[in-house]
């Protein structure tokens, strides 16, 4: 049997690998409210979230499928669809007078033009100021779907247009 061991049992959510919690702490260092932008199977989910002693508090929460509001009828995972949602997301969180926050893509790969940064536009396209660099961006054919389809391109300005009003 050892004695004194040394291995120390990692925290639940390091666990589960839900949280990196090192860069949790840089984010909630910066006294900003963290941009949580997260992907699943079916949706895209962008989060203004706010840090609280008692449990991080969502200020502003925007799913994909709530692009059905606004006419969307594509798929809810794709790039049109996270732009979009991002959009909505930045939309609502200047009418709640969320004017900056850091973003937080949690434990995904940062891919250049992948749909976490389609979302990251879409917010700097509302008009919320995060810091980033351009080059991440996917290229406005994919934003806009027009690698999917003609009928996908039009739809996206459609609904961009119905979330301007």
């Amino acid at each position: 049997m050892a004695e004194n061991a040394i291995y120390r049992v990692k925290m639940r959510r390091r666990r589960e690998g839900k949280t990196n919690y090192r860069k949790r702490l840089t984010y909630l260092k910066s006294g900003k409210p963290r941009a949580v932008v997260r992907k699943t199977l079916k949706y895209i989910i962008v989060q203004i979230v706010d840090y609280h002693d008692d449990g991080d508090k969502i200020l502003v929460g925007v799913n994909s499928s709530h692009l059905k509001k606004y006419g969307w009828s594509g798929s809810f995972k794709n790039t049109p669809a996270a732009y979009l949602t991002g959009y909505l997301a930045g939309k609502l969180a200047l009418k709640n007078g969320i004017e900056e926050a850091v973003l937080d893509i949690g434990l995904q790969s940062p891919v250049k033009g992948s749909r976490v940064f389609a979302a990251l536009k879409g917010m700097v396209d509302a008009g919320l100021n995060v810091p980033h660099s351009e080059e991440v961006y996917p290229s406005e054919e994919r934003i806009k779907g027009e690698h999917i389809s003609e009928d996908i391109a039009k739809m996206f300005e459609e609904v961009k247009a119905k979330m301007e009003v």
